[in-house]
């Protein structure tokens, strides 16, 4: 973008950003989104108020982080040296992603192919099943060895697992398309699909919330169902959140990008998301492969 402020730093120095307090604002407003999910979970009576206040007060935060970085992004702050820095930086957050859903894909594959053997006599000489859980015997999917939450049944994979894996695939290839529009500077094309990326991502969560609510009420899977209830909507449950964050940013791209913000040169707020989005689309895929298929 041209720069539009007269009192932008010289592109030849670094542009080290002020001092902000949204970092340590948004730290407040996720420790209490987080202790009123805590609180909503043991059926406390201030828990689902104390959740939606944290996440009203965490999109107002978002709301004007985002406000900062753009403003500073239009008057010509950044320079190369700034971009390669937010790619650096883009790069190590999808990292610290990565090992995130990594540590609870470890805790899935570790209780279905180690402790639940063991726990089954299997290994060890059958010593683990005689110390901790005599006489137990089972296979996975389960909820036991105390038949934890009453007995469930799990999600067809078939269903609306299937639907949704087919519908942010599909968005994987919208905001490609999108990307290239931007790139050959077709504002037309670039609004259209980067407006059905959005919708596709709304839809998406439509689904979840429709899969959970039938998982509750008629298949009796909660979290409450022993180590496969907690492990399946601790994995779901959070890619279910980095999809509503991801469509957030995508709709904040949107609007940006009616304003006239990117050029095809300039645009890495526009591919930061893509990233983001393209790795909310793999993790789905392990999701549905490993907690739905197998």
């Amino acid at each position: 973008m041209a720069n539009t402020d007269a009192h932008a730093p010289d592109h030849d120095v670094y542009y080290v950003p002020h001092s902000s307090p949204w970092p340590v604002i948004a730290s407040v407003a996720l420790f209490t989104t987080m202790f009123g999910f805590g609180g909503l979970l043991n059926h406390e009576s201030w828990g689902k108020t104390t959740f939606l206040v944290g996440l009203v007060f965490l999109a107002l935060i978002l709301f004007k982080w985002f406000s900062d970085v753009i403003t500073e992004s239009v008057r010509g702050y950044y320079n190369k040296q700034v971009d390669t820095s937010f790619r650096m930086g883009m790069v190590w957050f999808i990292f610290s992603e990565v090992m995130f859903f990594a540590a609870f894909f470890g805790a899935l594959f570790y209780a279905r192919q180690f402790a639940l053997p063991w726990l089954s006599g299997e290994g060890h000489g059958g010593s683990t099943n005689a110390l901790l859980w005599d006489g137990f015997t089972g296979g996975w999917p389960t909820n036991g060895p105390a038949s934890i939450g009453g007995t469930f049944n799990t999600v067809p994979a078939w269903g609306l697992p299937l639907l949704n894996t087919l519908i942010l695939l599909t968005s994987g290839v919208t905001v490609t398309i999108a990307h290239h529009a931007l790139k050959a500077n077709k504002r037309g094309v670039l609004l259209l699909f980067l407006g059905l990326t959005i919708l596709l991502g709304c839809l998406f969560l439509y689904c979840q919330a429709t899969e959970y609510r039938e998982a509750y009420h008629e298949l009796n899977l909660t979290l409450a169902s022993g180590i496969y209830g907690s492990t399946f909507f601790m994995l779901t449950g959070f890619h279910g959140l980095h999809v509503t964050l991801g469509t957030f940013m995508l709709l904040v791209i949107w609007l940006r990008c009616l304003k006239g913000h990117f050029t095809p040169q300039d645009h890495f707020g526009f591919e930061a998301v893509a990233w983001y989005w393209h790795f909310v689309d793999v993790v789905w895929l392990m999701l549905f492969l490993f907690v739905y298929v197998l």
